[in-house]
């Protein structure tokens, strides 16, 4: 994706994001830093990167605040306060999360296949967006070939075509050697943003932070 906002000869800043979209600080945090992008009026270019929060998720998912409990060891009213500030958050930059007893979580290797190749169709961010909010909006199954397919159709792009991807499995080498990538550069949390190809950020910043960083950066000789 690429700020053509901005008309300039200077380089725009590389950023690469590491994330998955069933991550909710994910999306909170891609927000903050494009608030903080725009604020800073930033030249800037982002490469999305998948990364697979809960690889051994099954194909019908798994409810949400129970696996939280599970996996972290957190209490039912620790989960609750955690749904009430991610919801704030997400209000905070523009985001609707619509969490319910039963939301649930997914698998996403096919979701990152379908990015993969809609990146072919230079539409990797607007797919990334619809997928972000098909989950934590609208609630929708994104481990689903049908939905996934629908969701692709609703942005424009092929829906037969995405529906074959997902089916023929044909980018699943290249979503494995992507997501092992990212593990041999230590990454092991999204989300991760990554400066210039160097500087790595772990975790939703916050807009004011992301800001400091943006300056801090702009003030660097490559």
């Amino acid at each position: 994706m690429k700020n053509s906002e901005r008309l300039s000869s200077e380089q725009p800043l590389q950023i690469d994001i590491v994330s998955d979209v069933v991550c909710p600080w994910c999306v909170i945090g891609y927000r903050q830093l494009a608030e903080a992008l725009k604020r800073t009026n930033t030249l800037y270019e982002i490469h999305w990167h998948p990364f697979e929060l809960n690889p051994n998720t099954p194909p019908d998912g798994l409810n949400l605040r129970e696996h939280i409990m599970q996996k972290y060891g957190s209490t039912a009213e620790d989960s609750k306060d955690s749904r009430i500030r991610m919801t704030a958050a997400g209000a905070e930059v523009g985001f609707e999360f619509q969490f319910k007893d039963d939301t649930r979580t997914y698998n996403t290797f096919n979701v990152h296949q379908l990015l993969h190749w809609s990146d072919q169709q230079g539409r990797m961010h607007d797919l990334k967006q619809a997928l972000f909010t098909a989950h934590f909006t609208n609630n929708r199954n994104v481990s689903d070939s049908t939905v996934l397919a629908d969701i692709a159709a609703d942005i424009g792009l092929d829906r037969a075509e995405a529906l074959a991807v997902i089916e023929d499995q044909r980018f699943a080498k290249d979503i494995r050697e992507a997501v092992q990538r990212s593990k041999e550069q230590g990454i092991q949390s999204v989300p991760s943003v990554i400066f210039k190809g160097r500087h790595l950020v772990s975790g939703a910043q916050g807009v004011e932070n992301y800001i400091s960083i943006l300056q801090q950066l702009a003030k660097m000789t490559d």
